[in-house]
């Protein structure tokens, strides 16, 4: 009994001593993995804040993807520590990786071009764009969708993969943008006139840059109007307001001079052939 005893106390005492210290180490080996964990994503952040081009949304994704590499490495030396076979652990993790990435390519499809346009970055939070079919006004861009409100403020939701697979059109991207009308006068009107007094309109309007030089001109002679096309550069924030105010200022203008503008008609010529 006796013996009995001493041979159990002594099986203890080996397991304990060899499973012991790993536990020890692997206990060791957790808390530092963890530690490396939190600064390597610190880090992460901190390179991120530096780099102009990189987004606060996407610094978060890498800082928490460095985070969870550094996690996963850390589990593996863990298991390690009792023997577990981790080249067997790895192969499966890669095929079960492998399957879920199929299950999920379009989430994966938006995830890659929700980081390329956080990368490149052809539109900012704000600026309008028509993208994807869709145009409005840039609310949220995130990993997954972008999300945009239309001028009268109706949400859009758009997937990445859509809008860096197609077109995109920024139109607050440049500084300036041309303003661009198209005003018809009657034929029997004086051309030069009414070129004279749209340009004293433009030029009344302190939102009309004077470089680039805004160009009035003829551009066809219409079924019935004299078509003059007039092209004035504004900063970008002022395109519409200026639009509308220079189309009303015109208007008013021409009234006062009395120059018309031609309603569409058509002559009727009647050949009677009774006798």
């Amino acid at each position: 009994m006796e013996q009995d005893l001493t041979e159990y106390t002594d099986m203890i005492v080996e397991y304990g001593t060899q499973y012991g210290l790993n536990i020890v180490f692997a206990v060791l080996i957790l808390i530092i993995g963890m530690m490396a964990a939190g600064w390597v994503k610190r880090m992460v952040i901190k390179m991120c804040k530096k780099s102009a081009k990189i987004d606060d949304t996407l610094g978060a994704f890498f800082s928490s993807l460095a985070r969870y590499v550094v996690i996963i490495f850390t589990i593996l030396a863990v298991l390690d520590r009792f023997g577990v076979e981790t080249a067997s652990l790895i192969a499966i993790l890669g095929a079960a990786s492998l399957a879920i990435g199929l299950a999920l390519q379009g989430t994966l499809s938006n995830v890659a071009a929700g980081v390329m346009l956080l990368i490149f970055r052809p539109f900012k939070i704000g600026q309008f764009v028509d993208a994807a079919g869709h145009a409005g006004s840039v609310k949220h861009i995130g990993l997954f969708v972008t999300e945009m409100a239309t001028g009268d403020n109706v949400q859009i939701i758009i997937p990445n993969s859509q809008i860096w697979g197609s077109s995109i059109k920024n139109f607050s991207s440049n500084e300036n943008r041309r303003v661009d009308l198209v005003i018809g006068i009657g034929y029997d009107d004086d051309i030069d006139k009414a070129i004279a007094e749209i340009g004293s309109v433009c030029d009344a309007d302190d939102r009309v840059l004077k470089d680039p030089a805004t160009s009035i001109f003829v551009g066809e002679l219409g079924a019935s109007s004299v078509d003059i096309v007039v092209r004035a550069w504004t900063a970008s924030g002022n395109y519409w307001p200026l639009k509308a105010a220079l189309t009303k200022e015109i208007k008013h203008r021409f009234d006062d001079k009395e120059i018309s503008f031609p309603y569409p008609q058509q002559d009727v010529h009647i050949v009677s052939n009774v006798k």
